[in-house]
């Protein structure tokens, strides 16, 4: 039995336990910091949303890599890489679009929408293991959110929170 079990929660293909650990990780601290910049802001969609999205998306990617490196039924799996991404900008849309709201001649809500979706990008490419991508994204997503956040209050096109 226990080696039933210890085969049930073996890596039977894809990316090893220790490997997917650390970019589930990785996922949570860089869209943390996405998260936390959104949560200071008292934004509907902060810290732990920001994180499951992109620890979702970072699911999806490594079901993907586990999925082709598995054989099934003695077929080999073909994949287009591209669904992959498709699906998870599709499922992240609709979030999106239900943060943000039309109401009395503005829009809001457009940039806390934006921060879901540049999550689930960091999601996809921390658990496809591209950390370049993820690390810069973040750092870039950081910047736009708060650096010019400061900006814009500095030159009075917003108001300071």
């Amino acid at each position: 039995m226990w080696q039933q079990i210890t085969a049930e929660l073996s890596s039977g293909g894809g990316p090893p336990n220790v490997i997917i650990a650390i970019r589930i990780v990785g996922t949570i601290l860089f869209c943390g910091m996405i998260g936390y910049e959104r949560e200071i802001h008292k934004n509907s969609a902060g810290l732990r949303t920001n994180i499951l999205v992109g620890v979702a998306a970072a699911a999806f990617a490594l079901i993907t890599l586990t999925m082709l490196d598995t054989p099934m039924a003695g077929d080999e799996v073909q994949a287009d890489p591209l669904r992959l991404v498709e699906a998870v900008t599709n499922g992240v849309a609709f979030l999106a679009a239900g943060i943000i709201v039309f109401s009395k001649g503005e829009v809001r809500g457009l940039t806390t929408g934006a921060s879901l979706w540049i999550s689930a990008a960091i999601g996809l490419a921390t658990g496809l293991g591209y950390w370049s991508i993820a690390a810069m994204v973040t750092l870039v997503g950081v910047f736009v959110l708060a650096a010019l956040r400061r900006a814009q209050v500095a030159i009075g096109l917003k108001d300071q929170d």
